[in-house]
């Protein structure tokens, strides 16, 4: 998978793709991520990228040309499954959606600053819009860095188990079970006899009624979704 990322400040990405899962992935040849600096697309010699809003108000706004020039430069080069704009009124992220982006061979993701984009990028270009929350960032680029990490996990041969993914919290709408390691008994506080016990089909039981009570107790909204 290929992931190219439109940003103001792309040094802020630097650190998030070297380490770690994504650095493996990387190393791996499984994922390819590439930040664009949107200023090399600057208008003048300034290379301007963001202008006052018609209308008035408080505020800049990533201006159209830079962006349209960036996309398109980036579109005649490849297609694209999905260009993304991450954006607080976008759709929010969660794990199906992961799960759709991860099959996907390219995409395209744009940052926000400022105001945001000029609505004409929305309307032309951008074929998804997610948000990772109900708050607002300084930037798009810590979104879209969370948005890769959960997408590229999720690849074939990215994870060293690559059924661990299929565990985690949010698959089948449910969070993950108590996880437990050695010793089995510290300070008195003791590991369950059932994970001890060597019955996978057991085991596999108590971890599904564990992960529907926790659920059921912490986040009743997923079990209803489910409905």
């Amino acid at each position: 998978m290929r992931i190219d990322i439109i940003s103001v400040l792309p040094e802020l990405l630097k650190s998030p793709f070297e380490h770690s899962i994504m650095k493996r992935a990387q190393q791996k040849g499984l994922l390819e991520v590439i930040v664009h600096d949107l200023r090399e697309f600057g208008l003048g010699k300034h290379r301007q990228i963001d202008d006052y809003q018609y209308g008035g108000g408080a505020g800049m706004v990533m201006m159209v040309e830079p962006l349209s020039k960036c996309i398109e430069s980036l579109q005649a080069q490849r297609e694209y499954d999905e260009i993304i704009y991450l954006s607080p009124d976008g759709k929010q992220l969660n794990q199906q959606i992961t799960n759709r982006l991860s099959l996907h061979k390219n995409l395209l993701m744009i940052c926000g600053h400022y105001k945001g984009i000029d609505e004409r990028i929305r309307t032309q270009y951008v074929t998804l819009e997610i948000s990772i929350g109900d708050y607002v960032l300084s930037g798009g680029e810590l979104a879209a860095a969370v948005l890769v990490d959960a997408i590229g996990r999720l690849l074939p041969g990215v994870l060293n188990d690559e059924t661990s993914a299929l565990f985690d919290s949010f698959q089948d709408n449910l969070l993950a079970p108590p996880v437990y390691t050695r010793p089995a008994d510290y300070n008195g506080w003791k590991v369950p006899d059932i994970l001890l016990s060597g019955n996978d089909g057991a085991i596999e039981e108590w971890r599904y009624e564990q992960s529907l009570q926790r659920t059921q107790e912490r986040r009743p909204d997923l079990l209803s979704e489910d409905e």
